[in-house]
């Protein structure tokens, strides 16, 4: 059995820069599709669209474009695809010691260090501090030199003072400082990705992560506060609600699209999952199915 390796993604500082500033046209970032991690804090702003969030274990859809912080080394896929529509996509990378260590001890950083802490775990913020910045980090990629560094500070600082926005991998997230594992999660999240559609037997899981069955199940909830069935039906449903949000599919055909072999089962997992039928979601969406 072959398995997709898992990407540690290199990154360096823009020319004349203690960090990295990149701008991507629709579909242009091609890291959509490769779960990643780098010791790198990150901040992406998708301009408009909609598509599959994917931050660790935390896989939830995402409407009217996108504001996340993901932390150093915390596995991700990119926010955006050739199905997402977005307008633009701007990445902001940076090391956790960019400015020192120490200046995250001053008394003026200390609201900017607690949202660095809480990005360990990934953040969403939601569609009001969303609108306020976008040109603010518009403003921050097209600015040079010292001016840059100062807009992204202004950026960080409003993040900070925020309180629209959702932690996505509730409780302790082991990734952050076991690089092992992460390399190990990456190969099965990658599994899941490009194969959820199939069904997947957990001796096929375990082989990958070079384990038994039981000692898999072990890990992989210790390493998601999940089990592997929980995190592969997540994984369907989301699928199944931008399929319902975009696509003129029936309920039928989405359900087996999505990977669920069976339509009962779909229906009171999509409940469960949402709060609310296949059918009912699609209503809510009705407005923007292309």
């Amino acid at each position: 059995m072959k398995h997709i390796n898992p990407a540690f993604e290199a990154i360096k500082p823009n020319i004349g820069s203690s960090f990295t500033s990149l701008k991507f046209a629709r579909n242009e970032n091609a890291k959509a599709n490769t779960w990643h991690y780098h010791p790198e804090i990150e901040i992406v702003f998708v301009g408009g669209g909609s598509g599959k969030r994917q931050i660790g274990s935390s896989i939830t859809y995402f409407k009217k474009g996108d504001l996340v912080m993901i932390g150093s080394n915390l596995p991700h896929c990119g926010m955006t695809n050739e199905n997402t529509k977005n307008d633009f996509e701007i990445v902001i990378q940076f090391r956790s010691d960019f400015l020192g260590e120490d200046i995250w001890k001053t008394p003026e950083m200390a609201k900017v260090a607690n949202l660095l802490h809480s990005s360990k775990s990934g953040i969403v913020f939601g569609d009001a501090t969303k609108k306020l910045l976008e040109k603010k980090i518009i403003s921050m990629h097209n600015a040079t030199s010292l001016k840059k560094l100062a807009k992204l500070l202004d950026i960080l600082n409003e993040l900070a003072n925020t309180d629209d926005y959702q932690i996505l991998n509730a409780g302790k997230y082991y990734l952050q400082t076991q690089v092992e594992d992460n390399e190990r999660i990456n190969l099965i999240f990658n599994h899941v990705k490009n194969h959820f559609r199939e069904t997947i037997a957990l001796e096929e899981v375990s082989e990958i992560a070079h384990m038994t069955v039981p000692s898999f199940c072990r890990y992989f909830k210790k390493i998601t506060n999940k089990t592997f069935t929980q995190f592969v039906n997540e994984y369907r449903i989301i699928h199944s609600q931008k399929l319902l949000a975009e696509q003129p599919m029936s309920v039928t055909e989405i359900c087996f699209e999505s990977g669920f072999n069976n339509f009962s089962y779909f229906n009171r997992t999509f409940k469960e999952y949402t709060g609310k039928s296949p059918s009912d979601y699609r209503k809510e969406f009705s407005n923007i199915i292309y």
